[in-house]
This record gives C-alpha cells, sequence and structure tokens, in this order.
C-alpha cells in the first residue's frame, strides 16, 4: 500500500523533547503501531527506508532520536569513523533509565494515537536492537524483534556500562525474533550463546535465527549489506508482526487507493 509524506512529533520526555519520524499508511483507518529503533546513527537513509517499508505493510511507525538529550533535533550521524565514535560515546553516556523512559513514550503515543489499533511491536538493529529487547520488557509490547542486537551479552548499554538487560529480561511477554550475523565480531559466538541460554532460562517465546552475514548486513549503504538476506529476515519481521498485531482496522480494509494503469 502506499504511504504517506514523513511526519515529525516532539515527544515530552523526562530529559527533554525527542524528535520522532513517523510513518504510515496513505489509506484512512487504523494501523498497528511500530517502535523501531536506529542504529548508533540515528535517523539515516536506510532507517528511513526500512521504516517506509514496514509502513508499506500496514504498520504506524515510529523512529525516535535516541540521541536528542544530547544532539539538536534533525542530527544524523555520518557512517564514518567520527560517526561511529560518537554514536559509541553517547551510547555509553546517555542513563540507562532514560533509554527506557524514552521507550515508554514512543509507546504512550502510538496507543494514543487515532490512527494505530493500540496493538504494539518493536524492532531495532544494532544499539537499536538492544533497545528494542528492553522495550518489549513493556507489557504492552507483543511482538520484538531485534537484529544483531549488541551489548546485551556484555552489559554495556547505558552511563556506567552496567545495563540489567540480561536480569530483567524474564519481564518481557512479547514473542520475539532474534535475528543474528555468524560473522558478526559485535555479538561473537559465546555472546550469542550467552543470550540464547539467558532467554531459555527466563522461558521467553522467541524464534532464534543466525545467517552468514556480517553486522548491520541490513544497511543499504555499505560493503556489508546482503540485499537477498534483508528481504528473508524483513519478510520474517514482518510475518511476525502480522500475526501478532493484525492488521488494520476496517476503514482502512475497505480504502484503497487508485490504480494506476498507465506504463
Amino acid at each position: 500500500m502506499t504511504i504517506r509524506e514523513l511526519e515529525w512529533v516532539d515527544l515530552e520526555t523526562p530529559t527533554g523533547g525527542m524528535r520522532t519520524g513517523i510513518w504510515r499508511p496513505a489509506a484512512p483507518g487504523r494501523y498497528p503501531g511500530i517502535l523501531l529503533y536506529s542504529e548508533i546513527f540515528q535517523i539515516t537513509g536506510p532507517i528511513r527506508r526500512t521504516a517506509a517499508l514496514l509502513a508499506g505493510h500496514g504498520f504506524i511507525v515510529a523512529v525516535p532520536e535516541v540521541y536528542h538529550e544530547f544532539e539538536p533535533a534533525g542530527t544524523v550521524l555520518a557512517y564514518d569513523q567520527a560517526g561511529a565514535e560518537r554514536g559509541n560515546a553517547l551510547k555509553t553516556t546517555k542513563e540507562l533509565a532514560a533509554y527506557d523512559q524514552d521507550a515508554r513514550a514512543v509507546l504512550a503515543w502510538l496507543q494514543a494515537s487515532p490512527h494505530c489499533t493500540g496493538r504494539l511491536g518493536v524492532m531495532g538493529m544494532c544499539l537499536g536492537g538492544h533497545l528494542a529487547f528492553r522495550a518489549a520488557m513493556n507489557p504492552s509490547v507483543l511482538a520484538g524483534v531485534c537484529f544483531y542486537a549488541t551489548d546485551i551479552h556484555k552489559r554495556g548499554l547505558g552511563r556506567g556500562m552496567k545495563d540489567d538487560t540480561l536480569e530483567r529480561m524474564g519481564e518481557i511477554q512479547a514473542e520475539l525474533l532474534m535475528i543474528w550475523g555468524r560473522q558478526d565480531p559485535h555479538v561473537p559466538a559465546e555472546g550469542r550463546a550467552l543470550i540464547y541460554q539467558a532467554m531459555n532460562a527466563a522461558g521467553l517465546n522467541f524464534t532464534w535465527a543466525e545467517f552468514n552475514g556480517q553486522h548491520a548486513f541490513l544497511r543499504d549503504e555499505g560493503p556489508r549489506y546482503d540485499a537477498q538476506l534483508a528481504f528473508q529476515c524483513l519478510g520474517l519481521a514482518i510475518d511476525l508482526c502480522k500475526r501478532k498485531l493484525g492488521e488494520g482496522d476496517e476503514t482502512a480494509k475497505r480504502t484503497s487507493a487508485p490504480v494506476e494503469t498507465r506504463h
């Protein structure tokens, strides 16, 4: 389905305003909501295109700027050494509690939106995969997709690098899809094994998928992009969200855009 132009909303959080991009279908009606988390580089071109793809499959997608306390609204870090260094520095400067407060703000906005059915999922890549995993601890979240989630195995998120994600994962009620690249140096085999064992011990409902891919194989810029693998994994993610979150309401189903017949 076609989608609307990108909209921006400024959400209030305890640490200040948080600029958030909103992608949603063009057809009137209400749709399931997805909180989509970016990598450390914030809302880059690849993240925008992923959000648009999800919206085109019938979701209202909200993408927050994860470093809103530190960078002016609209800041996008470059996919280069300087951008990576800045993003990684901010990742461990921001307070852990602030990440959780941000998640609650976006989820609350989606639930209150007249364009959302109130059925919510979370998704993210890299840093965003870890943030999506933590966001799934909120009881309103029904589905979570984590692409190569960094730092869970070494408790490396937030100021002090002593996050409690491993200890708190038993709070998750959502069904999860965990996607990893075997050639990812940021989450090596022993790190993946630790996370898998902890999720099993916590009794979580999850699907675990490992592929021959590098870190950031989903990002459609740069040499690590694997188009075939990205297509396959996004299909798995959309299937889970459709199954757990459902479709848009009857208004949306009855309304369709005109069919273009010219060539």
